[in-house]
């Protein structure tokens, strides 16, 4: 399936759009986030937005936190078959888009550091590396994975 972007409609995430979100995130996941994660989400007026074809489909969604000057990334989902087909890049954009209207400075985000699909993506997009986190991520009980912290810097 080509994707026809002009046709992509966004919207805010509701509670009414979960079941479609969370089959997105427990196929593309490996430890997805959990239902109440993007409840509380909602419930916190987190940036928590949607993008679906013009019959209803949702291809993918990000979710992302204002602090202060910046925006923090939290979340974002290509459906499965949709990836690579440019739209991670495309929801991309939108979280720049959004930041930029929102006058802030700069983007970050935490990414797995065996994730070397999600970073190639994010360095392409013009993301930086500026940290690490030791054992961010949980793997299992016993073990846990270093993040990568990527910032984009908005010019202004």
């Amino acid at each position: 399936m080509t994707i026809n972007f002009s046709t992509l409609q966004l919207s805010g995430m509701q509670v009414a759009d979960l079941d479609d979100v969370m089959a997105v995130e427990l196929a593309v996941y490996s430890h997805p986030w959990s239902k109440n994660s993007f409840i509380d989400s909602l419930i916190n007026h987190y940036e928590a937005w949607v993008v679906r074809t013009d019959v209803g489909e949702l291809l993918g969604y990000f979710v992302h936190m204002v602090v202060l000057d910046e925006s923090h990334l939290l979340t974002i989902a290509v459906k499965e078959s949709m990836q690579g087909k440019g739209m991670g890049v495309f929801l991309l954009k939108l979280v720049v888009q959004q930041a930029m209207q929102m006058e802030l400075n700069a983007v970050l985000l935490e990414v797995r550091v065996s994730n070397s699909r999600a970073i190639k993506l994010y360095e392409s997009f013009g993301f930086t590396r500026i940290g690490r986190r030791k054992n961010y991520y949980q793997i299992d009980q016993q073990q846990r994975e270093d993040a990568l912290i990527l910032q984009y810097q908005i010019t202004k």
